[in-house]
């Protein structure tokens, strides 16, 4: 099932789309997209004196030609127009979203897709692939990242919180699961810091990650992590005497919420609770502030390169993990598809048999939600491993925040008695889900 197939005859709920007006999607499409393809314009423009610096006049043209085709992508997005075939830009990917285009206009009775009628999912993930389409096709630009300011911006921007957190991680030798469900809970809440859902405005964390845990248990409307645990545990204990155990984590944000991340992968490690942690980062810039090889790189850096000396050590520690391989990087083009998961297996099954040798899958932020779930109208009480349409390489489990209007897996009333408490409740990202897909062995 591809994020693009007919939802006609499969019986399954729609998917969220623009043609829902008053949406969140409609809402995103009409105001937040434009703001954030605007934003992009603006840096590209900027960015012509340094580019004319490194790379003459032809770096400065650049700039130029990449803001005028990025003008009139964004003139197709707020006049509706149809979407557009990628052009070759020397990735591997343009033969899937040649076929995904033609499944959408195929679904759409053979009306081109465009950006108010198709799934919001599949034409959110197309503009942030069609800014980097556009900018691949240029002589000296092709690697520029657009979002790399932005996300660097709102991790310095975060230091004060980055400094509580790795003092409270130095002081933290506890192996029980009240310490793991508080690591698990930072990470969680981490995923708060958000500059697609901001549309680029600042956002980071001003405020000590620990100073709110406790008032935001009881925002976390599904928790799992005690399952969690016990996944590690039982892992840990039918392994073979030399055997690993692995996790894996799908990251989303780059700047506070990596850290986090980082902290948590740190913990797992130092308590033995796995031997090696995977970390996916995304192939090329994606929603504004998801994490690349390079913001990986960034933030040791950073990390390295600080006066204080606690995010100092941290940050020689984790480049010694890449060294020694606790830690290890991927990126795969799988994750800047409009894909839901549950196509993995056919669109991507190198990617999914990698999975499968995890013990435990960590699937950060929104958009691996929105991807696990389908992005579609679901009934908040349908079950979540029923949502996630087959998707099942290994245990795994979403550790989300909420900001789009998809949820599954509540209890009965309890969407009811939320949205009575906060009427935004599903998109402001004031509750949060830790969702468990798996058998557990008791």
């Amino acid at each position: 099932m591809t994020a693009t197939s007919s939802d006609e005859n499969d019986g399954l709920p729609p998917r969220l789309s623009a043609r829902f007006e008053g949406s969140f999607a409609y809402l995103t499409i009409k105001d937040r997209l434009p703001v954030i393809t605007t934003k992009v314009v603006n840096t590209v423009y900027t960015y012509r004196i340094e580019a004319a610096q490194l790379h003459g006049q032809d770096g400065a043209t650049d700039c130029k030609d990449i803001v005028a085709k990025l003008s009139k992508f964004r003139n197709e997005l707020q006049t509706d127009k149809a979407i557009l075939p990628l052009q070759p830009d020397g990735e591997d990917d343009i033969e899937i979203w040649e076929r995904c285009l033609e499944e959408e206009t195929k679904a759409n009775g053979g009306t081109p897709a465009s950006w108010f009628t198709s799934p919001w999912l599949y034409v959110e993930c197309y503009m942030y692939r069609r800014i980097v389409n556009i900018i691949r096709q240029s002589n000296h630009l092709r690697k520029f990242d657009p979002f790399s300011e932005q996300k660097k911006a709102a991790l310095k921007q975060s230091q004060e919180a980055l400094v509580i957190l790795a003092e409270y991680q130095k002081m933290t030798h506890g192996k029980g699961i009240d310490c793991f469900k508080e690591f698990m809970e930072i990470s969680l809440w981490g995923n708060k810091c958000d500059l697609s859902i901001s549309a680029g405005v600042e956002n980071s964390q001003k405020i000590s990650p620990l100073a709110q845990l406790a008032n935001l248990r009881n925002k976390i409307l599904v928790n799992d992590s005690d399952k969690l645990w016990r996944v590690l545990q039982n892992s840990r204990e039918s392994k073979a005497e030399n055997e690993a155990v692995r996790m894996d984590i799908v990251l989303d944000n780059a700047g506070f919420e990596l850290f986090t991340d980082l902290c948590l992968a740190e913990y797992i490690l130092r308590t033995n609770l796995a031997d090696v942690i995977v970390m996916h980062y995304k192939a090329m810039p994606w929603f504004v502030s998801d994490v690349g090889q390079d913001d990986f790189s960034h933030t040791l850096n950073y990390l390295e390169h600080q006066e204080n000396d606690s995010l100092k050590k941290l940050g020689r520690c984790w480049s010694q993990r890449i060294n020694t391989k606790s830690w290890v990087l991927q990126g795969h083009p799988f994750w800047t598809t409009p894909h839901d998961f549950s196509a993995m297996q056919s669109v991507a099954p190198d990617l999914y048999s990698e999975l499968a040798k995890s013990d435990l899958i960590l699937l950060k932020g929104d958009l691996n939600y929105r991807k696990l779930v389908g992005d579609r109208q679901w009934e908040p009480t349908i079950p979540y491993v029923e949502a996630l349409c087959g998707f099942h390489p290994a245990p795994h489990c979403a550790l989300r925040t909420c900001k789009a209007d998809v949820i599954v897996g509540l209890d009965d009333g309890v969407a009811e008695q939320t949205a009575a408490e906060d009427r935004d409740w599903l998109i402001d990202g004031k509750f949060a889900v830790i969702q468990f897909s798996g058998m557990i062995r008791t």
